[in-house]
């Protein structure tokens, strides 16, 4: 790895040099601006799948958490609620 590139020819060609892009000549541009919800709808996406990946291990040692585990995920919760009801509230949920 090291001296393949000392050792291999250097002979830069136009083909070479050329973008390519499954074997067809590139159209329009790279960059492609997105709608700001979508990034925002993704973003709760990941909020509430990272929720899930907490509440398993919860559900699954519920009995030996008692009450106070009970109120730590109810504490839990309540704060997910006040997040999609403020959410809701911007209007991030609707595509209108």
């Amino acid at each position: 790895m090291v001296l393949g590139p000392l050792l291999r020819p250097k002979k830069p060609t136009a083909e070479k040099l050329s973008t390519y892009e499954s074997g067809l000549e590139p159209f329009g541009e790279a960059q492609v601006r997105y709608n700001i919800r979508y990034y925002l709808f993704a973003l709760l996406f990941v909020v509430f799948d990272v929720e899930i990946l907490f509440l398993y291990p919860w559900a699954v040692s519920f009995m030996k958490l008692g009450a106070f585990g009970l109120v730590e995920a109810f504490i839990f919760i309540v704060l997910l609620v006040i997040g999609l009801a403020y959410a809701w509230k911007k209007k991030v949920l609707e595509w209108t």
